[in-house]
C-alpha cells in the first residue's frame, strides 16, 4: 500500500513538473515569436527561434502550400501576410487586449478568494483593477496619438528644430510625400507618412513611435513592467500567506519528520504548492517572464532617450560606423603596402627578431571610428526633449501661427 502511494505521489509530481516545463516552453515560443526582433535579443537564441518561426518555418509552409494546394492558395497566404505585416491593422492590438483581459480574469478568479490574506490586504482587489485600467489608458493613448506627422504645413518648423548633421542625415526630399525630409524623420511604409524623430513602427500599437508619442510609449513600458512586478509579488505574498495559515512547514517537520532546513523543506514546499496552487504558480512565472522582457525593453529605450538617439538611428549609425571602419582599414592597408614596397626598394635593413614581429601590433587594430551624435546635448536636455517635444512647445506653435 505504501509503495502504491509513493508511486502515485511520484506520478503526480511528474505530471506537475511536466505542466511547468510545458508552460515555460510555451512562454519561450510565444516570446520568441512576438518579441524576437527586439534589439535586446539580438544574437540570442530568442532571435534564432524567432527567425525560424517567422522565416524558416514560414518558408517551408509556403512551399508545402504551393506544392499541395497550388499557387492560388499560396497567393492568398501571401495576401494575408501583406495585410498583417505590411499594412496598418489592429491584429496585435486585439491580441494585447485579449492577453491583459484573460490574465486579469485568471488572476481574479484564482487569487481574489485569498485576498485579504496573511500578508496582503483587501485593498489589492481594487488597486489591481486600477493598475490594469491605467495600463489600458496608456495603451490607447500611445495607439491613437499623433506620432509627429510631417506635412507641408509644419515641415519648415521641424527642419529648424532638427538641423542636419551631414553624417547620417543630409538635405533630401521624401520621394513619396514630395516634401523636404527634416533630419531624424523617416517615411513609414506601413503608415504611409513621414514621422518626425522617427523611432520605429510598433505593431502592438498599430502606430509609429515618434517625436510626439515617445513619452507615452515609455510610460506604457514602465507601467506594464510595474504591473507585472506588482502581480508577481502579490501572488507570491498570497502563496506565502497560505503556507503560513495552513502551517505547512509545521506539518512537514512534525508529522512527516522532515528536517527544518531550507534544502530539505524547499522541494516538499514546492511540490505542495504545485499540487495545490498550480494556476497561481503559472501566473506568477508568466508575469515574471513578461516583466523581465519589459524591463529589458524599457532599459534599452531609456538608454536611447538619455543619449538622444532613436532605434532608427542606431541602425543608421551601425551602417555609417561600419562603412567608415572599412574605409579607414582600406587606407591603413594601402599605407602599409606602400611602406612595405618602399622598404623593399630601399637598402636592406638588419632583420628584426621573429618574436618581435610576431607580437607586433597590426595597424588595423588602431582603426577606431567615433560616433559624433550632434543631437546629444546632455542628460537633462535629452530627457526634456522626450517629455516636452518641440512640436508641443509654445515657441513651435507661435512660429507655426506666424507662418500662416
Amino acid at each position: 500500500m505504501m509503495e502504491w502511494a509513493r508511486s502515485q505521489e511520484k506520478g503526480v509530481m511528474g505530471v506537475e513538473w511536466l505542466l511547468v516545463c510545458h508552460g515555460l516552453v510555451t512562454a519561450v515560443v510565444v516570446v520568441s515569436f512576438l518579441c524576437g526582433r527586439w534589439p535586446i535579443f539580438e544574437g540570442t537564441f530568442i532571435q534564432r527561434i524567432h527567425y525560424f518561426l517567422t522565416f524558416g518555418a514560414y518558408d517551408y509552409f509556403l512551399r508545402f502550400v504551393g506544392a499541395v494546394f497550388g499557387h492560388k492558395c499560396m497567393d492568398a497566404v501571401l495576401s494575408v501576410e501583406y495585410y498583417c505585416c505590411d499594412r496598418p491593422n489592429p491584429l496585435l492590438q486585439i491580441i494585447y487586449i485579449v492577453i491583459i483581459g484573460v490574465t486579469y480574469y485568471f488572476v481574479a478568479n484564482s487569487c481574489f478568494a485569498y485576498i485579504p490574506g496573511y500578508y496582503i490586504s483587501g485593498i489589492h482587489r481594487y488597486t489591481s483593477l486600477l493598475a490594469v485600467a491605467v495600463g489600458i489608458m496608456l495603451f490607447l493613448l500611445t495607439s491613437f496619438s499623433d506620432p509627429g506627422t510631417v506635412n507641408a504645413e509644419n515641415v519648415s518648423h521641424y527642419i529648424s528644430a532638427y538641423p542636419y548633421d551631414n553624417i547620417i542625415y543630409s538635405e533630401k526630399e521624401c520621394s513619396t510625400c514630395k516634401i523636404q525630409k527634416p533630419a531624424r524623420s523617416k517615411h513609414c511604409s506601413i503608415c504611409d507618412r513621414c514621422v518626425a524623430r522617427f523611432d520605429h513602427h510598433c505593431g502592438w500599437m498599430n502606430n509609429c513611435i515618434g517625436e510626439k508619442n515617445t513619452r507615452y510609449f515609455m510610460a506604457f513600458l514602465l507601467w506594464h513592467f510595474l504591473i507585472c512586478l506588482y502581480g508577481t509579488v502579490a501572488i507570491g505574498l498570497i502563496l506565502a500567506g497560505r503556507l503560513r495559515e495552513l502551517r505547512v512547514v509545521d506539518i512537514l517537520t512534525v508529522y512527516y519528520g522532515i528536517e527544518n532546513s531550507f534544502l530539505d523543506l524547499a522541494p516538499n514546499v514546492v511540490q505542495w504548492l504545485l499540487g495545490s496552487y498550480n494556476t497561481q504558480i503559472l501566473l506568477m512565472v508568466f508575469l515574471a517572464i513578461i516583466g523581465m522582457l519589459l524591463a529589458g525593453f524599457f532599459g534599452y529605450h531609456a538608454k536611447l532617450c538619455i543619449t538622444n538617439t532613436t532605434t532608427n538611428e542606431t541602425f543608421k549609425w551601425q551602417d555609417y560606423i561600419e562603412w567608415q571602419r572599412k574605409l579607414r582599414e582600406a587606407k591603413v592597408s594601402a599605407e602599409a603596402l606602400k611602406q612595405s614596397i618602399d622598404g623593399i626598394s630601399s637598402e636592406k635593413q638588419p632583420s628584426s627578431s621573429k618574436w618581435r614581429a610576431f607580437f607586433r601590433k597590426s595597424p588595423l587594430e588602431d582603426v577606431v571610428v567615433v560616433k559624433n551624435n550632434v543631437y546629444d546635448k546632455g542628460f537633462f536636455h535629452n530627457i526634456q526633449e522626450v517629455i516636452s517635444p518641440f512640436s508641443a512647445r509654445w515657441s513651435f506653435t507661435q512660429n507655426k501661427l506666424k507662418s500662416r
